[in-house]
């Protein structure tokens, strides 16, 4: 057998286990529990009252701005970690480099702000 095949493996009997484990669990539960719902198991349960709008309906612009905003600054904290771990080997290119794009995000942060984004009416 080639020797890349055999370090492969390991890893195909695991995949092999974890889908006949998971194929006996769902059969097994299938033969085993009782298979009546009534009308309370098939009711609405996330909210409490039945749907009474289609789910495909507008939404206010707030809620997109609130949502870019958090993925921006998500985004900064993601920069931020690596940056700060590297820090001593960028050096003051590095620094300055962070430092310009902190202020873009600032700049960006401010003018949101102004235009009043994040007030909620």
């Amino acid at each position: 057998m080639n020797p890349i095949l055999v370090e492969y493996l390991p890893i195909l009997i695991f995949i092999g286990v974890a889908l006949g484990l998971g194929i006996v669990m769902v059969a097994g539960s299938y033969l085993v529990a009782r298979q009546r719902p009534d009308s309370e198991k098939v009711s609405a349960y996330e909210c409490g009252f039945e749907a009474f709008d289609d789910a495909r309906s507008k939404f206010d612009v707030r809620f997109y701005l609130v949502a870019i905003l958090f993925i921006i600054f998500d985004l900064e904290v993601a920069f931020l970690f690596p940056w700060a771990i590297t820090l001593s080997d960028t050096g003051m290119f590095g620094f300055w480099s962070m430092m310009v794009f902190l202020g873009l995000l600032t700049i960006g942060f401010v003018y949101e702000w102004k235009k009043g984004a994040l007030e909620w009416e």
